[in-house]
């Protein structure tokens, strides 16, 4: 096998494992259980950090492998792979939006990454890198309050996500100036640049999970897939000496695949806002409130049951509930039955 194919294999397959990673932590985050951002008692929670490990440790194998302008491009489509592997294995469906969001987000990162041109990538001195770091944690900060300060749960976990790409972005940075200056004869001189690292993916893993409860699979994993190469290509473009290809044409075409894949996560964005939030409860024969689950949580009699997205805008999200209304009659109680894509009430 040719050095270029299993490169492109390995690049597949860590798209792979980032998006069953992405595709276990949402469905740990809808659970509703446990903490919002480090859910350490579950087992499921850790599958999903060894996912996004093997993902990561494929994709520096590829790059040893492959060049740079071919395999970020394929990482991209992490999100491609995540929408038929949820609908395949547990049962979450997206709609027309949804596709078109993840697909416009995929093509536009991807011809966004193929035009940059990586060129000898200069040090960054010890004053740049402490720098980075200070920004960094400024901006993830900031993302991190106002996704606290917003109302709506799509919004905040978009921003969520997007604090996440940040972190990972910076986090690529950190290791590619690390191994340009790591040496056998002095493992630990480096120690720094790897403490920060290690900050910045632990706090990208912690902000990319609570950023799938409230707001699904696709919205929040398209922004960390975008946001994470755009960061990391800025400070490639600004520190690094990395530039686009064709001059002066490559940068507007990069403009535009930028425009593309910033529709894609808007498309995807609004896809989740068109659910309705409010949420009320029904009473039990006992004469006590509960919750009545849909699409994709346990009922409290029936299996979980499954939506998809775009036209399923009126139907209710995992964890939210349904207000009936007001049912005249002497019926102490009032008995829900839960379909497929439909709750009907009667008394």
């Amino acid at each position: 096998m040719s050095p270029l194919l299993l490169s492109v294999l390995l690049s597949l397959v860590s798209a792979v494992a980032y998006a069953a990673a992405a595709i276990v932590q949402e469905r740990v985050a809808a659970s509703a259980a446990g903490p919002r951002y480090a859910p350490l008692r579950s087992p499921a929670w850790w599958v999903s950090v060894l996912l996004n490990g093997l993902g990561a440790t494929l994709h520096v194998a590829a790059l040893a492998f492959g060049p740079l302008s071919l395999v970020q491009p394929l990482g991209a489509l992490t999100i491609v792979f995540a929408l038929p592997m949820a609908a395949l294995f547990v049962g979450r469906k997206a709609g027309r939006r949804a596709w078109r969001g993840a697909l416009m987000a995929t093509v536009g990162l991807a011809g966004l990454l193929s035009l940059t041109n990586g060129t000898d990538a200069q040090s960054l001195t010890d004053g740049e890198r402490w720098l980075l770091a200070a920004g960094t944690s400024a901006v993830v900060a900031v993302l991190f309050t106002a996704a606290h300060l917003v109302g709506r749960s799509v919004l905040r976990s978009v921003i969520l996500a997007a604090a996440a790409g940040v972190s990972f972005g910076m986090a690529s940075v950190f290791t590619k100036s690390v191994a340009e200056e790591w040496t056998s004869g002095a493992p630990l001189a480096e120690w720094t640049g790897l403490l920060v690292l290690s900050g910045l993916a632990v706090t990208g893993l912690l902000l990319s999970q609570a950023s799938y409860r409230g707001a699904g699979l696709a919205a929040p994993l398209a922004t960390v897939t975008v946001v994470n190469p755009v960061v990391a290509a800025a400070v490639g473009l600004t520190l690094f000496g990395e530039s686009f290809r064709y001059g002066a044409a490559g940068t507007v075409a990069a403009l535009i695949c930028g425009a593309v894949a910033a529709g894609g996560l808007v498309q995807l964005t609004l896809d989740r806002m068109s659910v309705p939030p409010e949420a009320l409860s029904v009473s039990d024969p006992a004469g006590e409130s509960r919750p009545v689950h849909t699409s994709g949580s346990s009922g409290p009699s029936g299996p979980p049951v499954s939506s998809g997205s775009d036209g399923d805008a009126a139907r209710p999200e995992v964890g939210q509930r349904v207000d009936v209304g007001a049912v005249p009659g002497t019926r102490a109680y009032l008995e829900v039955e839960m379909r497929s894509r439909a709750v009907a009430g009667r008394s």
